[in-house]
């Protein structure tokens, strides 16, 4: 899989590069977790299993969003986009369209 190992030589990327794919790599192990809890939660006949499971759905939905919130304040253009679509009304699709004629794309 692309998150389980580097797809350039180690020794020819910087070290920002480096963290940004840490972060990366976590923030997709983090929503595979909520996905995998979820399921399982979905599928569990006992109710006390079931709360415990989603309970550690939304304990890895808390680590993504540090790990979210870290690109955000280290990368300009994550910043970039997550403002433009994050926490917005309307279509999300049709934000794309504005932002483009905005910037004259």
């Amino acid at each position: 899989m692309a998150n389980e190992t580097l797809h350039v030589a180690r020794e020819k990327l910087n070290r920002r590069t480096l963290e940004m794919h840490y972060a990366i790599t976590s923030l997709m192990e983090e929503f595979e977790a909520v996905d995998w809890y979820r399921q399982r939660a979905d599928d569990t006949e006992d109710p006390e299993l079931k709360a415990i499971l989603l309970h550690n759905a939304k304990e890895e939905l808390e680590h993504a969003s540090m790990v979210l919130e870290w690109m955000r304040r280290n990368d300009p253009e994550v910043n970039a986009q997550l403002k433009e679509y994050l926490f917005t009304e309307g279509s999300i699709t049709g934000r794309e369209d504005e932002a483009s004629d905005k910037h004259g794309l």
